[in-house]
């Protein structure tokens, strides 16, 4: 009996708590658990049961059980789902009744792996339910659902056909022609893998917006102590997040948090000012700052608008001038000092004066990757490294055809973007590379 078991919903306390069972042997578990040797529950119909604790036969929870037969659940296997209390002592002692009768804990992704192994979805499917999961954005999760329903395999699936095609052409011409191909059917060939070729190269050319629709914009706020850069911090953010005083070097450390701007996901670090410091806690900060800023997608310099500029601000507009920056005059519901810089942007962190255009400026540079189109975007590096070297191999083979070489040179090209679109799918990937993908599943997933 192979049966695995997890808690499918968040750890802590909440309404309902859901244990999801799955594997030959998971009903005869759940029946010693309602002590029924006769529970046989309709498939796809919740069961209002008592689960009782194996040695003292007291209840444990008052519980609706949900059976899921084979083939027809997530998994391909028996599945049953049982939802009780949500106390996270309840839900323990079940879990450690079920492992008790021979069930063993479910490791990352395993449900989907096995729903993979067992054909009721591919790879690509699989590590959607995983990105809806983790969805940060409402677009994010729209793209999701539509590689979920298939839209990647099918858009993959006709250009493997062709591929395979020509391939099956190109074997058969080994095996019984003895005679080069016609040039006509050469060039046919030729004119296939380059529209396969350019298909490819389409469908790779949306990861730029797909990346950045799933993993969002890196922002750090940068600048001298006390030019406001928890107050604009916590403006963005619309909570008091970020500790502000009056007193200079307040912020000593960074603080991370997310929010979005147009369904981008905005991952805003709020830096320790930049100074020269003797004190050792504080220096340690302005380090993190400087590196905060070199891996940061864009920087955003906030001066303080009521005082000249110091030496300390044209510091930092040195450090910054090589990278994506924008440049922030704050305070402006103060009386301003003559700052000549241009292309600046006025902004009060107190008043939200100017936090719409700033809101904009910092998605502008981005805005012409067109993610709010209605295509499916490539939003996985795995699934755009594969396209890539998929397309590159095609190409390769297009070369060999050119430069007339054998077919077995050319088929080599060929056979790798086969394999390399099949890893995509899940159909040529390897054991290992399944470990690492489903490693960053949820556990009861």
């Amino acid at each position: 009996m192979n049966v695995i078991v997890a808690l499918a919903t968040p750890l802590g306390r909440s309404g309902i708590g859901v244990i999801r069972l799955s594997g030959e042997g998971a009903l005869d578990i759940v029946r010693k658990l309602v002590r029924n040797p006769s529970f046989s529950p309709e498939p796809r119909f919740a069961s209002l049961q008592k689960i009782y604790d194996l040695e003292t036969a007291d209840v444990l929870d008052e519980t609706l059980i949900t059976y899921f037969q084979s083939p027809q659940s997530f998994t391909g296997e028996d599945v049953i789902e049982i939802s009780g209390h949500g106390s996270p002592v309840i839900l323990r002692q079940i879990i450690d009744s079920c492992l008790a009768l021979n069930a063993r804990m479910a490791e990352a992704g395993e449900f989907s792996l096995r729903a993979l192994g067992n054909g009721r979805m591919n790879l690509s499917q699989a590590e959607a339910i995983r990105d809806l999961i983790d969805a940060q954005t409402a677009a994010v999760a729209r793209q999701s659902i539509r590689q979920l329903s298939g839209e990647l395999s099918n858009q993959i699936q006709p250009l493997k056909d062709d591929l395979l095609n020509i391939i099956v052409i190109l074997e058969s011409s080994i095996e019984f022609v003895e005679d080069d191909l016609p040039e006509f059917q050469t060039e046919k060939i030729k004119a296939e893998l380059q529209e396969i070729s350019q298909n490819l190269e389409a469908m790779a050319a949306t990861f730029q917006a797909g990346k950045l629709l799933r993993e969002g914009l890196r922002v750090a706020l940068v600048g001298r102590p006390n030019v406001g850069k928890s107050s604009l911090f916590n403006t963005l953010l619309g909570t008091d997040r970020a500790i502000v005083t009056e007193i200079a070097g307040t912020t000593r450390d960074q603080l991370h948090e997310k929010f979005t701007i147009n369904n981008i996901p905005i991952s805003l670090i709020d830096t320790a000012g930049l100074r020269e410091t003797v004190d050792v806690v504080e220096s340690i900060g302005v380090e993190r700052s400087k590196r905060a800023m070199i891996d940061a997608d864009l920087v955003i310099v906030i001066l303080d608008g009521s005082e000249e500029l110091t030496s300390e601000d044209d510091e930092i507009l040195t450090l910054v001038k090589d990278l994506n920056h924008l440049i922030a005059i704050n305070k402006t519901d103060l009386s301003q000092k003559r700052i000549s810089i241009s292309n600046t942007i006025g902004i009060s962190a107190k008043t939200k004066n100017g936090i719409g255009e700033l809101l904009n400026s910092i998605i502008e540079p981005f805005s012409s990757q067109n993610i709010e189109n209605n295509g499916f975007l490539i939003t996985d590096a795995r699934h755009y490294d594969l396209l890539s070297r998929a397309k590159l191999e095609i190409d390769s083979s297009i070369i060999s055809i050119v430069e007339a070489a054998s077919e077995e040179i050319i088929l080599i090209g060929l056979h790798n973007a086969m394999r390399f679109l099949g890893e995509i799918t899940g159909e040529t990937t390897t054991e290992d590379m399944l470990t690492r993908i489903f490693s960053t599943f949820c556990i009861g997933k």
